[in-house]
């Protein structure tokens, strides 16, 4: 459900219209917008704001891990409509346990490096990715090392 004070932006009001079970928290600060959605509906309101509001740029796709809050991750995408000329960030919290969400590949190519950087750094896949494979690290290094249990410390060879 829209939260009041999101009532008066245009753009948190289509979204919300498209599908009123999509945005579940959100703000506008300082000029900057922010939906929170839930990750089952992350790919078709990509695919709406992409297709219907012309946010055709998809700037990044990054995560922040929130441990030890449970969902653990946050899936953040940031989004350009170079003909509003306005953004818009996207937030979508996944468990820790298993975390996992909708690959937005087939709404933006460019999305496909952005999700396997988050892939190999915070370990989130990404289902229905074309290539989900390691991007920085070497393909038999261990865990990934920006969640925050990652071990900093020990024997350097």
């Amino acid at each position: 459900m829209l939260p009041d004070p999101l009532r008066e932006q245009a753009l948190a009001v289509a979204v919300a219209d498209f599908d009123a079970d999509a945005v579940t928290g959100g703000k506008f600060d300082r000029g900057e917008l922010t939906l929170e959605i839930a990750p089952a509906k992350i790919l078709s309101v990509c695919g709406f704001l992409k297709y219907d509001q012309k946010f055709v740029r998809l700037s990044s796709v990054t995560a922040v891990d929130r441990l030890p809050a449970e969902p653990r991750f946050e899936v953040v995408y940031h989004l350009h409509s170079v003909e509003k000329n306005q953004r818009v960030r996207l937030k979508s919290r996944v468990s820790g346990a298993d975390p996992a969400i909708e690959s937005v590949t087939s709404v933006w190519r460019g999305a496909n490096w952005y999700e396997r950087e988050v892939f190999d750094l915070f370990g989130i896949r990404f289902l229905n990715h074309p290539d989900l494979r390691r991007i920085m690290m070497p393909d038999d290094w261990e865990g990934h090392p920006l969640r925050k249990d990652y071990p900093i410390t020990g024997t350097r060879i």
